[in-house]
């Protein structure tokens, strides 16, 4: 029989994004503090990098494409061999990129490019069969993440020149649209329908384009940022998305949902898409020093934020288990989105060594949180019977 860690494809995708941000970071804050990482196939800094992005976002996409395409398709869940073949796609790209690894940089890039490629052939049947244009959207979006990740593994293989950092921004730049795109869809939608099981309806106030307008913005960023990073108009082009993404946020009601953990924290991460482009847009435009570390307002918060939020609610929703976070669910979203925080500003405010540290345990403090709470859900049957 199946075990029940591979009959759904959030399962094992879920187990390892939480485990890996918690391990990743941990060997990243021994190394700040003076313990050596053995030489691999990247330099210290890029590993780190590289796995936050590549590592820890990569593996909750997957989990959330092998979720999400079952409900928009109405086909059955992904699960079995299939699933564990591309988890172990997952597992090896990290194993060969760990500091101390004896592949070489070519051949490490090399495995390391094969999850998300194995992964979009796995869903794409369903996404063509479905003949819903709009449903192409997520996916290519995820073969741009990957297109980031070729870029820095690229760079690191010897087969670009300089492309690191244009993979990098491409990675993340993209991530954060499809926190715009998806957080767009599923935010009202929980939102509203959370409001009326309460007794309390509300309506979304109509303003025509404003969705369309914010996630255009979005795709701007991402085009801009790859042909003129680090200028002006980078920077403008982040003033206008942050100005549209506070004004979609606006129309779905966040401010009744605290009540509701699994709600609010979904609010909270969309809040910080807007914040995140304002401070970049701050730095780009004003060169203002407290804004320098922009980009990890948006990766280690908005994006960071965003997953976590989604992983809690879709392992509760698809185990068969009420929608209700438990106190240390609560705690871990507090914690990330303060560990956000502090690596954004507080090398401003605080030494940066001290800052550094501060924000690396309040991350390792969330993630451990979340892996407490979930792996017992994740790696065991569905208490009700039935599949997935």
């Amino acid at each position: 029989m199946m075990p029940a860690l591979f009959r759904h494809g959030f399962r094992p995708f879920f187990l390892l994004a939480g485990a890996w941000a918690l391990f990743a970071m941990l060997a990243w804050i021994a190394a700040l503090h003076g313990a050596p990482l053995p030489e691999g196939p990247l330099p210290p800094l890029r590993w780190h990098a590289h796995e936050m992005i590549a590592g820890f976002i990569g593996a909750a996409m997957g989990g959330f494409l092998l979720t999400a395409v079952p409900n928009w398709t109405g086909r059955p869940g992904y699960g079995g061999v299939p699933v564990m073949l591309v988890a172990g796609l997952f597992v090896l790209a990290r194993l060969v990129l760990l500091p101390g690894s004896p592949v070489p940089p070519d051949a490490a890039a090399l495995l390391a490019l094969l999850p998300i490629p194995a992964l979009l052939l796995m869903v794409l049947p369903a996404v063509v069969a479905a003949r819903t244009p709009r449903l192409f959207g997520p996916p290519a979006l995820i073969l741009l993440f990957w297109a980031g990740d070729l870029l820095m593994l690229g760079d690191a293989a010897g087969w670009f020149t300089e492309s690191w950092a244009a993979g990098q921004l491409l990675a993340l730049d993209v991530a954060l649209a499809l926190v715009g795109l998806i957080g767009g869809r599923i935010l009202p939608a929980f939102t509203l329908n959370a409001l009326r099981k309460a007794g309390r309806p509300v309506e979304l106030r109509p303003l025509p384009g404003a969705d369309r307008a914010g996630i255009l913005a979005l795709l701007l960023v991402v085009a801009v940022d790859q042909v003129a990073p680090g200028g002006m108009l980078a920077g403008g082009v982040a003033a206008v998305a942050a100005l549209l993404a506070a004004l979609r946020l606006s129309r779905w009601h966040g401010w009744r949902s605290f009540h509701a953990p699994l709600l609010w924290v979904l609010h909270l991460a969309y809040a910080l898409v807007p914040v995140a482009l304002g401070v970049k847009a701050a730095h780009l435009l004003t060169g203002a020093s407290w804004a320098a570390a922009w980009l990890h307002l948006q990766g280690a918060g908005a994006v960071s934020l965003m997953i976590l939020a989604v992983m809690t609610r879709a392992t509760l929703g698809h185990t068969g288990r009420a929608l209700v976070a438990a106190p240390m669910v609560t705690a871990a979203y507090l914690l990330l989105f303060a560990a956000g925080l502090v690596r954004a500003f507080g090398p401003a405010l605080l030494p940066a060594d001290g800052a550094l540290a501060l924000a690396g345990l309040l991350w390792v403090l969330a993630f451990a949180g979340f892996l407490v709470v979930f792996v017992p859900m994740l790696a065991s049957p569905r208490p009700d019977g039935k599949p997935g």
